[in-house]
C-alpha cells in the first residue's frame, strides 16, 4: 500500500460517508474506531467499501500511534471524519509521496469553517496540521491537542483539508468544556497554582491574543464572537485549575 488514509472517528455517522468520498484517491481507506462508538459509523464505511479497525481510547496520542501500529502502509494520511481532502490535495500527495522525499512529515494547512462560515482569524488559519506521516519515522505525543513528532525532515504542502468546525453553538459548548477539563489537569500535574485573578487575567491576554494579535477583528463580528468565546473558557479552564488544588489540599 502506497498510502492509506486513517479517519480516527467516535460516533460520527454524520460525517463518515462525506469524508470517505473524499478519500476514493488512497490506496487503502481504515476508520479506526472507538471501542465506545454506538452509532452506524461501522456499518456505514464497511459499506462505503473502508476497513474498520476497533481499538480502545485512552488518550488521543495513544489513539493515533496505535492507528499507525496496526496498519501496513509506507504513508499514512489522517483525516478528522469532519475534514475533506480537496482534489488539490489529492493531487498534490500523490506526487510528493511518489517523489520518494526526504520528509518524513507533511504539515498541511486548512480552511475551517465555524458556525457555517469560512474563518481566517483568531487563530484558526493557516491552522497547519501534522497529517501525512512515513510509517516508522513518526510518532504522537501529549494526551489532549497531540502533537505529531518527526525522526527526520518535514515539509509543508501548499493545498489546503477544509474542516466543518463547530457546526453550533451547543457543539462549541461542549467540546470546549471537554477541552478545558483536560487542559486544567495536565497544569495541575505540571504544578501550575493559580491565583485569585488568574482566570481574569488570563481571560484579557487571550482576547487580547485572539483578537488583535492573531487577527480575529479581520472576521469582524464573527471574529469577535469567536475570540470573546475562547476568552470566556481560558477563564473557565484556570477556574477548574483552582477547584483542583482545592481537592487536593
Amino acid at each position: 500500500m502506497h498510502v492509506t488514509a486513517i479517519i480516527p472517528a467516535r460516533d460520527e455517522e454524520h460525517h463518515i460517508l462525506a469524508c470517505l468520498e473524499t478519500l476514493a484517491w488512497a490506496d487503502r481507506r481504515v476508520v479506526f474506531l472507538d471501542s465506545r462508538t454506538v452509532d452506524r459509523t461501522a456499518e456505514l464505511a464497511r459499506g462505503a467499501g473502508a476497513d474498520v479497525i476497533c481499538h480502545p481510547f485512552e488518550h488521543f496520542a495513544q489513539f493515533h500511534n496505535a492507528a499507525m501500529e496496526r496498519v501496513e502502509a509506507e504513508w499514512i494520511l489522517f483525516v478528522d471524519a469532519d475534514e475533506r481532502v480537496t482534489p488539490e490535495l489529492a493531487a498534490e500527495i500523490r506526487t510528493v509521496t511518489a517523489s520518494k522525499p526526504q520528509e518524513v512529515l507533511w504539515w498541511v494547512p486548512r480552511y475551517n469553517y465555524i458556525f457555517g462560515r469560512l474563518t481566517l482569524g483568531a487563530g484558526w488559519y493557516p491552522d497547519y496540521q501534522a497529517r501525512l506521516l512515513r510509517r516508522g519515522y513518526a510518532r504522537w505525543e501529549r494526551p489532549v491537542h497531540e502533537v505529531a513528532v518527526a525522526d527526520g525532515p518535514v515539509g509543508y504542502l501548499r493545498n489546503h483539508l477544509l474542516h466543518y468546525n463547530y457546526d453550533n453553538l451547543a457543539e462549541f459548548t461542549a467540546r470546549q468544556e471537554r477541552y478545558t477539563d483536560f487542559d486544567a489537569a495536565i497544569l495541575f500535574r505540571e504544578g501550575v497554582r493559580p491565583r485569585f485573578y488568574t482566570p481574569y487575567s488570563q481571560a484579557v491576554r487571550h482576547f487580547w491574543w485572539r483578537f488583535v494579535t492573531l487577527r480575529g477583528l479581520r472576521d469582524g463580528l464573527h471574529g469577535l464572537r469567536l475570540s470573546l468565546l475562547m476568552a470566556y473558557y481560558e477563564a473557565v479552564k484556570y477556574r477548574k485549575l483552582a477547584r483542583l488544588w482545592t481537592s487536593s489540599d
